[in-house]
């Protein structure tokens, strides 16, 4: 089953990163949020991509022809300009492609329904991440039956919320951006292949809410770790989570 990452955005909110590098590249402990979310797609077996490519597109076609020169050790033989990689590098099959510079999310998506040939399909963001089991996933989607299935998880609120005495309006506490009860939509999603037929070139949650009109969207509750990042403090974040405990890192803490 394939994976269309959204991948075309300019990520204007956060223009001290993304003024000369796409979003999905801005780096997370070394290594672009796209990796991130790769692997943990391919830490359960889903290893097959399909980029939907637009803002700088051609500096993460470069990134990923590179990669291995940029992650692993190697020898180079000046002489012949031969190459040996010390270790294997990570087993990403993935398909490029061209969206358009302005395009909204749903016509990226309706611009890659030829490279999708299977019955079911996935679509995530290229700037969240999360510690989901993508095979539970799958097997609820595949169980609910229906057309379409979205990662409900938890937010942590933009705001500071105080805790106030209802008996004599006194403030008790202040809490630092909780986290919320409500769900939100994450990313994460899978969609049997005749979703297409409900998106359009808007704005992918057109398509989503037709889907729900028609009582075929399923809702898979998450309530571990996800973050996504939207501006540049959320970027700092996720660089302090990844240099403390690495949350999302299902690659390395299912394999201890």
């Amino acid at each position: 089953m394939k994976t269309i990452i959204l991948c075309g955005g300019l990520g204007t909110r956060m223009k001290e990163e993304t003024e000369f590098k796409p979003k999905p590249l801005v780096l997370i402990g070394g290594k672009p949020i796209l990796w991130h979310i790769m692997k943990i797609y391919a830490y359960y077996g889903y290893n097959e991509f399909v980029l939907a490519l637009g803002y700088r597109e051609n500096m993460i076609k470069d990134y990923f022809l590179r990669m291995k020169a940029f992650l692993k050790d190697f020898t180079l033989d000046t002489l012949n300009q031969k190459i040996s990689f010390h270790d294997e590098g990570d087993d990403f099959k993935i398909t490029f492609v061209d969206t358009g510079l302005e395009s909204q999310t749903g016509e990226r998506i309706l611009r890659v329904k030829r490279y999708i040939t299977e019955d079911n399909f996935m679509v995530t963001y290229g700037d969240g991440v999360s510690d989901i089991n993508i095979k539970n996933l799958v097997n609820f989607h595949k169980q609910q039956k229906t057309i379409g299935t979205i990662t409900g998880v938890h937010p942590y609120s933009k705001y500071g919320v105080v805790k106030i005495n209802q008996e004599n309006n006194l403030v008790v506490n202040f809490k630092q951006k909780p986290l919320t009860y409500d769900y939100v939509s994450g990313g994460f999603m899978v969609f049997k292949k005749e979703a297409f037929d409900y998106f359009d070139n808007e704005e992918m949650e057109n398509g989503l809410i037709k889907i729900a009109n028609q009582n075929q969207l399923s809702i898979f509750k998450h309530d571990g770790f996800w973050k996504a990042m939207d501006t540049y403090r959320e970027v700092k974040e996720m660089n302090e989570l990844w240099k403390s405990t690495e949350p999302w890192s299902v690659w390395k803490k299912n394999n201890k």
